[in-house]
C-alpha cells in the first residue's frame, strides 16, 4: 500500500473565548465588592476611563429613583457571537455615557490629622501575655520560656506544645519550664496556656476556689459524659444524686473554654445587598443597589485627541483607540451585568412569590433550569448570576442560591423545598419539651403527618446541617 499526501478543504466550527467574552463572564460572576475592587484596578490601569464626580449639593439633595420593572430594558444573554466593532461611533457614545456636571477635585491638606488617629488597634492575646510577663520582671531565662510559651498558643489561648518539646527547642530545663508555664496559666485571660479542655476548665477551677469536689472530679475523670449528657454514668461513678450533678454541670457551663476568644482579630464581614425588593399596595418592587459603584465615562480628551487637528503618532493613536474600545467594553459588561440579574430576580420573584408573602415554610421547589427556561439564557449564566448575590426581601437577607433547592415528596399534594421542610423542623424542636425532646423518628413521624413524606436518616441529616444537636444531647435535667 503506498502512501501519499494529499490536500484536503475542511470547514469547522469551534467555540472562541474572546477578552471581551471574557471579561463578561468574570464580571457576571463577582461579588458586589469584587466588582468594585475590579473597576477600581481598571481605573489605574486605563487612562482613557474615569469616574464620574457628581455635585456635594446635588447628592445630597436627589435620591435615587426606582426603575419599575417595565421600564427596564430587554436583557439578552452575552455570546459568543457578539463583537465589539473596530470603528465606534464614539462622538453618539460620549453624548449617552458622559452627563454635563460640575466635577470636585479634593486635595489632601498638609494640616489635616493623621489617618493612624481615627483607627482603633486591638490588643492581641501575644501582647496581653507579653505584658503581664515583663510585670513580673523576668530573669533572661524566663523571658525566653515564656515568650517560646506565647508564641506557641492557638488563637483560643491553648498550648500546642508539650513540655518536652519546649525544653528541646529552648534548651532550658523541664523544671524551669514548668515552673514558667505555672506561672503563665494565672495570667489573664483565665484558664489561659493550658494544654487541652480539662486543664482549662481545672485552671479556672483552681482559680475559683472550687477544688477538690464534684465539678472537678466531673472535669477530671468524666469530660466523655459530660459531653454525651450521660449523667446516669456520673452519678452511678462517682456514687452521688442526679441532682447534684446537675448543679455541678451548670457551674461547668458557666466557665469560658476558650479563653483567647475575646482577643480574637478576626472581623465581622457585613453583607451588602446588590438587590432591594419592597412590597408596595401590593406589588412588589425590584431596586438594583448602585450605592458606592463608581460611574464610569470615557473621558473625552482622549477622543479629541485622536480625532481633532493636532495629529498623534500612529502608535499612540493605536493604544488609545485600544484602551477607549476596552473601556467602552468594560461599561456595556457592568451595565448588562445589572440587566441580567434584575431579569433573574424578576423570575425568581414569579416562582417564590408565596415565600416573599408569607415566609420560608411556603418556598417552592426550583432549580436553576426552571429560571433559565423562563428568561431565555443558559443554566450556566444563571448559576454565575446567583453566585455571591444578595437580595433584601421582606423575609430578611438571602443569598441567591437559597432560593434553588431540592424537593421532599409529600403523601399527597406538589413537592415541597427541602428549605422548607429544615424550617419545620427547627419549630418543631423550638417547641418540644426540653425535658423530653423529640427524636429523629418521632419528628419524621410528626412531618409525615403534615402530609411529608421523609425518612429518619433525612431528618438527622437536615438537623445537623441547621447545627442543632440530637435528641440526648438537647435533653435537660
Amino acid at each position: 500500500m503506498a502512501l501519499e499526501l494529499r490536500q484536503q478543504l475542511k470547514l469547522t466550527q469551534q467555540l472562541i473565548m474572546t477578552p471581551q467574552l471574557q471579561m463578561a463572564i468574570k464580571l457576571l460572576q463577582l461579588s458586589r465588592l469584587e466588582l468594585v475592587d475590579a473597576i477600581q484596578q481598571e481605573l489605574e490601569e486605563n487612562p482613557t476611563l474615569e469616574e464620574v464626580q457628581e455635585a456635594p449639593d446635588k447628592a445630597r439633595d436627589t435620591e435615587p429613583e426606582e426603575a419599575p420593572a417595565a421600564t427596564v430594558e430587554e436583557a439578552r444573554e452575552v455570546t459568543i457571537d457578539e463583537k465589539i466593532n473596530d470603528e465606534i461611533d464614539w462622538s453618539n457614545y460620549i453624548d449617552e455615557y458622559n452627563s454635563p456636571g460640575k466635577v470636585n477635585f479634593e486635595s489632601e491638606s498638609r494640616e489635616a490629622p493623621q489617618f493612624e488617629a481615627f483607627v482603633s488597634s486591638r490588643e492581641s492575646l501575644s501582647d496581653h501575655l507579653l505584658w503581664q510577663l515583663l510585670m513580673l520582671s523576668p530573669t533572661d531565662i524566663e523571658k525566653k520560656v515564656g515568650s517560646l510559651i506565647i508564641g506557641n498558643l492557638n488563637r483560643d489561648g491553648y498550648l500546642q506544645l508539650s513540655v518536652e518539646e519546649l525544653c528541646t527547642q529552648s534548651g532550658i530545663s523541664i523544671e524551669m519550664v514548668e515552673d514558667v508555664l505555672e506561672t503563665m496559666q494565672s495570667f489573664d485571660p483565665v484558664g489561659v496556656c493550658a494544654r487541652d479542655l480539662g486543664e482549662c476548665l481545672l485552671i479556672q477551677t483552681r482559680l475559683l476556689d472550687l477544688e477538690n469536689n464534684l465539678v472537678t472530679d466531673i472535669i477530671s475523670d468524666h469530660l466523655k459524659n459530660l459531653e454525651n449528657k450521660n449523667f446516669k454514668a456520673i452519678c452511678k461513678a462517682l456514687k452521688v444524686k442526679i441532682k447534684d450533678v446537675v448543679s455541678a454541670v451548670n457551674v461547668i457551663r458557666a466557665l469560658e473554654p476558650k479563653p483567647g476568644r475575646q482577643f480574637s482579630e478576626e472581623t465581622p464581614h457585613y453583607i451588602i445587598p446588590d438587590i432591594y425588593i419592597y412590597k408596595s399596595e401590593g406589588t412588589f418592587i425590584i431596586v438594583l443597589n448602585d450605592d458606592g459603584m463608581p460611574k464610569l465615562r470615557i473621558n473625552p480628551f482622549y477622543k479629541q485627541a485622536i480625532t481633532g487637528k493636532d495629529a498623534v503618532g500612529a502608535n499612540t493613536k493605536d493604544f488609545i483607540q485600544d484602551k477607549m474600545r476596552s473601556a467602552a467594553w468594560l461599561i456595556r459588561s457592568i451595565h448588562q451585568r445589572q440587566k441580567t440579574i434584575y431579569k433573574v430576580m424578576e423570575s425568581v420573584l414569579k416562582f417564590q412569590r408565596d415565600f416573599f408573602e408569607k415566609g420560608v415554610v411556603h418556598l417552592k421547589p426550583m432549580v436553576l433550569r426552571d429560571v433559565a427556561e423562563d428568561i431565555g439564557m443558559h443554566e450556566s449564566t444563571i448559576s454565575r448570576v446567583t453566585t455571591n448575590k444578595y437580595a433584601h426581601t421582606p423575609q430578611g437577607i438571602f443569598e441567591l442560591k437559597y432560593f434553588f433547592n431540592s424537593s421532599i415528596k409529600r403523601v399527597n399534594g406538589e413537592d415541597i423545598a427541602s428549605a422548607s421542610v429544615q424550617a419545620k423542623i427547627r419549630k418543631i424542636i423550638e417547641g418540644e419539651n426540653p425535658k423530653k425532646p423529640y427524636s429523629d423518628s418521632k419528628m419524621a413521624k410528626m412531618l409525615e403527618s403534615d402530609n411529608i413524606d421523609i425518612a429518619r436518616r433525612t431528618v438527622a441529616k437536615y438537623r445537623e446541617m441547621m447545627g442543632i444537636l440530637s435528641s440526648s444531647k438537647r435533653k435537660e435535667f
